[in-house]
């Protein structure tokens, strides 16, 4: 199993996998530590049932893990494809599950470049506008105001705008990478890395 990073293509089917195995992982632990008990014990009330009942803790929350991500929509093959075609020097992040209290988004794929944040939607059905919205809110609280910030549904009209911001970008000479890679810790994040940051 190849280790995806997050805003790596790929990066949810990964999560779901690891997920999976340490689930199965714990929860064998788990009956084997109690089953153990009881077969040395021939009694419930042993300090295996304690452990037991103890690291059933971090098995549930591995389960909850697991199901998040079980119902997460990253980017699919087709449309990592299209946007591979027109994305140019950009630097593209995928398969954002950025959280709010309401609601989880799914992005299929993010790009940030000169005051402009685009993203493309893994819910079509999601309601644009307030993932707009939240992104909108978690940029100005990382201090990063007046950003123009557009997320689609459609994936054709995404990669239409990859490529208008691949002309500016080629104009201006910006290299994304660059600004991503001269970042150094402990510094403000950069407007890509807070989206990463905002996303699990």
């Amino acid at each position: 199993m190849k280790k995806a990073f997050k805003g790596e293509f790929g990066y949810i089917e990964y999560r779901k996998k690891v997920a999976i195995i340490r689930t199965i992982v714990f929860l064998l632990v788990v009956l084997a530590i109690f089953f153990s008990g009881l077969f040395i014990y021939k009694s419930q009330k042993s300090i295996f049932s304690i452990i037991a009942a103890v690291l059933c803790l971090p098995t549930g929350w591995s389960g909850v893990n697991l199901i998040m991500f079980l119902r997460a929509k990253g980017c699919s093959l087709g449309d990592y494809e299209k946007i591979s075609r027109v994305k140019g020097g950009l630097l593209i992040h995928y398969d954002h599950i950025i959280t709010s209290y309401d609601k989880n988004y799914y992005i299929a794929a993010s790009t940030v470049l000169d005051k402009n944040i685009c993203a493309l939607a893994a819910d079509k059905d999601m309601e644009e506008s307030d993932c707009e919205k939240h992104i909108k809110k978690m940029m100005v609280g990382s201090g990063y105001s007046g950003y123009s910030i557009k997320v689609f549904t459609n994936t054709e009209k995404f990669c239409e705008r990859l490529s208008q911001l691949e002309k500016l970008r080629n104009e201006k000479g910006i290299d994304p990478f660059a600004i991503e890679n001269s970042w150094q810790e402990g510094t403000v994040q950069t407007p890509a890395g807070v989206l990463l940051s905002i996303s699990l």
